[in-house]
């Protein structure tokens, strides 16, 4: 009981020295403000809220390549999560915020002197869009190119496989093979065509049998 009493004070000792470090480093920003350019002492600050970040930046999968999780040095430094989410300083130069870009405008998701609350909100934003990307990637893919698909086929021994190209049915031009529909219309065309001519040979021997009637 003594010894888990002594970790447990040892642990509460060294977060209590990671938070006089940190108010440290926030006194020393304080004191650059007016020593040096408030754009480095926003810069401290982001840096500050970046080294908190760090484990949780750390714990994100390689392959996961939407997260941007790098400091800018530009007019206004700031703390860039991924392309639409950031950290920049508030007008007063000591409130950090974390605003999001999304379609309806730009939202303020955590607002805090304090380095903490918004470093918690930040790791709560990644948490979630981790779970978005694994929701997306489940199911199956279905491949939309029409090109060369590689199946595979069971071979003789098992548990072998063996890779065979599948291309795509031809299919024969209207100029090479002339359709079902086009064909029963020219042979509907060439039998009236038929019909008529035989009728109309009857027609002309019928009415000129009398003077043919005389020759026989």
């Amino acid at each position: 009981m003594s010894e888990m009493r002594e970790k447990i004070t040892a642990v509460d000792d060294r977060r209590k020295l990671a938070d006089a470090v940190r108010g440290a480093q926030v006194a020393a920003a304080d004191r650059g403000d007016v020593v040096v350019d408030m754009k480095e002492a926003d810069l401290a600050r982001i840096e500050i809220l970046a080294q908190d970040l760090k484990p949780v930046f750390d714990d994100v999968p390689a392959d996961d390549l939407q997260w941007d999780f790098a400091v800018s040095t530009g007019q206004q430094p700031r703390l860039w999560i991924d392309s639409t989410s950031h950290v920049v300083m508030g007008r007063d130069r000591r409130t950090y915020r974390f605003v999001r870009d999304t379609r309806l405008g730009r939202i303020v998701v955590a607002e805090s002197p304090e380095v903490r609350p918004v470093s918690d909100a930040v790791t709560n934003y990644i948490a979630e869009r981790i779970v978005e990307r694994q929701r997306l990637m489940e199911g199956e893919r279905i491949n939309l190119r029409p090109a060369v698909v590689l199946t595979h086929q069971e071979n003789e021994n098992p548990g072998s496989t063996e890779h065979a190209l599948v291309r795509p049915p031809v299919v024969s031009s209207p100029s090479t093979r002339p359709s079902r529909s086009v064909l029963s219309e020219l042979i509907t065309v060439v039998t009236w065509f038929v019909i008529g001519a035989l009728a109309g040979a009857g027609t002309l021997l019928a009415f000129f049998w009398d003077r043919l009637s005389q020759y026989f």
